[in-house]
């Protein structure tokens, strides 16, 4: 029997990392029919929207990793892509910066992997942070020239244009809420009841990448357990305190580069994250939960794990949450001069953090695929420097599987 197909390619999500697969599908297959379900009323509403514009270096990623060959591929196309779009972005550079003596060993591993990694690093003595940032104190510190800031925003509602204008459908108010396989055709229902038929799915969910995975009868084999960045900017007449990026030193047992300082591309200055647990997977503050979804991360094994091995340092976090004084302390470590007051709350984001059963945090970027389906499962930070190049690697997968469908 001729199946009616509505499309070869559905995309299930319209963050940075869903609308630049199905941009790379159109560059790659012309004619290629690619449709792009996001649930929200417009794309790049949560990760996406939601972090503070930096364009990573690479520098932190183990060498042969996707998050380094992605980060510093994309760092480049990034840059390329928003000079050629026309959308705001600039190079700044930034400091990664110890504080304490413990820390020297590990900002010397930094300077070897970013050479590794082929990124130009420059070693820097106290008085030569302070040439790059006056206010900023420390005991040594290395400058990355290749790291910079832009609008993420600006750059998927970019990419959903360019889908759109080589023929692709971007579909908001579309959540996904049954997805099902019989040979060789995928289809899935949304909550207005509309059933679209595919010959192959893309998982780029998110927050929901692995309950989607399930939902297309996939076992994910991790569980997203969500963890809130809440920040502060600097108060408007104590910007000039920071004028670009500066870091600590981060501890490589966490997938947290700790607070920092980041002057965005519309010259606010972002102080944070602290990483808490989120109490739901859009849970942006304190008060948003959701008891099934809690009830999911708390019954987890892994979360349970992740809490006996980690917890002085997430009873750190949560202190630093509930406490402005304690936040400040930390932020005075690299900025002497900033003051409880100084601190204005802003909007938070939520990672969607890919966790195994054994506690283990997924370290890396996790594509999974089974029979008409590509899982984009783990993509936190750098996904939205790495997005050209993770689109390119989605789009090759899923047109590999669409080939090899076709030839059986």
């Amino acid at each position: 029997m001729r199946v009616a197909y509505d499309c070869d390619v559905l995309v299930i999500g319209g963050g940075i990392v869903g609308l630049s697969t199905a941009y790379a599908i159109t560059r790659a297959a012309p004619g290629t029919r690619v449709v792009v379900l996001e649930k929200e009323s417009g794309p790049a509403r949560h990760q996406t929207g939601r972090n503070s514009g930096v364009i990573h270096s690479g520098i932190y990623y183990r060498p042969g990793s996707f998050k380094a060959r992605f980060a510093v591929r994309g760092a480049a196309e990034m840059v390329e892509f928003c000079a050629e779009h026309d959308l705001p972005h600039a190079v700044t550079g930034k400091l990664i910066v110890a504080t304490e003596r413990a820390e020297l060993p590990r900002l010397h591993a930094l300077v070897q992997r970013g050479r590794e990694n082929g990124i130009p690093v420059r070693e820097l003595g106290p008085a030569q942070i302070t040439e790059y940032e006056p206010a900023v104190r420390g005991l040594a510190a290395i400058h990355v020239g290749t790291t910079g800031v832009c609008d993420y925003g600006a750059v998927a509602r970019r990419l959903a244009r360019l889908a759109e204008d080589a023929g692709s459908s971007v579909r908001y108010g579309a959540e996904v809420r049954t997805v099902g396989r019989r040979g060789a055709v995928v289809a899935v229902r949304t909550a207005r009841g509309e059933v679209l038929r595919a010959r192959a799915l893309v998982n780029c969910a998110g927050l929901h990448s692995d309950r989607i995975a399930r939902l297309a009868g996939d076992d994910p084999g991790m569980r997203i357990v969500p963890f809130r960045g809440e920040y502060f900017e600097l108060a408007a007449d104590r910007t000039d305190l920071v004028r670009g990026l500066v870091y600590p030193v981060p501890d490589p047992a966490f997938p947290f580069l700790g607070v920092h300082l980041t002057r965005g591309i519309d010259g606010t200055v972002h102080v944070g994250p602290n990483a808490v647990p989120a109490l739901a997977r859009e849970g942006y503050d304190w008060g948003t939960v959701r008891p099934g979804e809690l009830a999911g991360t708390v019954t987890y094994p892994g979360a349970w794990r992740i809490a006996r091995r980690h917890w002085r340092y997430g009873a750190g976090e949560v202190r630093r949450s509930l406490s402005r004084t304690a936040f400040t302390t930390a932020v005075r470590r690299l900025l002497p001069e900033v003051r409880a007051e100084d601190l204005i709350p802003a909007p938070s984001g939520v990672r969607a953090q890919a966790v195994l059963r054994d506690g283990t945090l997924v370290d890396d970027f996790l594509f999974a695929e089974s029979p008409g389906m590509v899982h984009v499962l783990n993509a936190p930070s750098p996904a939205a420097t790495a997005s050209l190049p993770i689109g390119r690697e989605v789009a090759r997968r899923v047109l590999a599987g669409l080939e090899k469908g076709l030839r059986a």
